[in-house]
């Protein structure tokens, strides 16, 4: 026989369980929470994309993939693989050359990248102000 939500007892003391209200947000506050989260760049998101682009953005200068690997504290195959998605995505380019016989991978963040990252940054601001009541 099924009890009543009311009627649920707790399986360890034997009374019953406390009941709980749900917290429901008013429409304009679902909103805007659902709106900034479900706008973030994903491709962004990512703890070692993030720093690659943020490197980038803080460099005057384009840095060499062993600058990036020292700055982000990377393996090579880590830091190879999120910068060639950035790069298929078009926010940062990729120049490889010869410094005598020495192989060097400089990356650059491009426009587009740079208009990402302060997207993405505006909607964790957004995000920040919300969660501290504006």
């Amino acid at each position: 026989m099924a009890r009543s939500s009311s009627a649920r007892q707790s399986i360890t003391t034997g009374r019953p369980a406390p009941t709980r209200r749900p917290v429901t947000p008013t429409a304009p506050e679902v909103a805007t929470a659902s709106g900034i989260a479900t706008s973030l760049d994903r491709l962004l998101h990512d703890r070692m994309r993030l720093g690659i682009v943020s490197a980038l953005a803080a460099s005057d200068v384009p840095l060499s993939f062993t600058e990036l690997k020292a700055a982000l504290n990377a393996t090579d195959g880590n830091l190879g693989v999120h910068a060639r998605k950035l790069e298929d995505a078009g926010y940062l380019s990729c120049e490889k050359m010869f410094s005598g016989r020495t192989p060097r991978t400089e990356y650059a963040l491009t426009a587009a990248g740079r208009r990402a990252l302060h997207k993405y940054l505006d909607h964790l601001d957004a995000i920040i102000r919300a969660a501290r009541g504006r």
